[in-house]
């Protein structure tokens, strides 16, 4: 699952350095799903009073889920998209993805949510493939 970079970018980032918001508008054209994903629970985080907020509804279809792993396993990605959105990203399954408030990493929360135990125990069988 590729980035679809138009021909501009990418001859900006051959000159040298594009911006966080040039790359999100990248990422957001080319995992829309994934984006749409990151974009919901942050929205959710600002808008609640929960410590964090999590997606857990599975993606609609294998390119859905495609395009959520590719954005958390990108460095880049992910981290250009918690620039953007104020956040930090936790990933657990396939589907499980939360953000969190940035002051919250290291608290008791936080840790306990990317821990692998946390992780152990969010393996249910109906997820074992996904």
């Amino acid at each position: 699952m590729s980035l679809d970079v138009p021909t501009a970018l990418l001859e900006r980032a051959e000159r040298g350095e594009v911006s966080d918001a040039e790359f999100v508008e990248c990422v957001r054209n080319s995992l829309p799903y994934a984006y749409e994903v990151v974009s919901r629970v942050a929205a959710d985080l600002r808008s609640g009073t929960a410590e964090f907020a999590d997606n857990t509804i599975a993606p609609p279809d294998e390119t859905a889920r495609g395009q959520l792993l590719r954005a958390m396993a990108s460095d880049a990605i992910r981290g250009g998209l918690e620039r953007h959105f104020g956040i930090k990203l936790a990933f657990q399954n396939c589907h499980r993805v939360a953000a969190f408030p940035l002051s919250s990493v290291g608290n008791d929360t936080y840790s306990t949510f990317i821990s692998t135990r946390a992780q152990l125990l969010n393996q249910s069988p109906e997820l074992r493939n996904c």
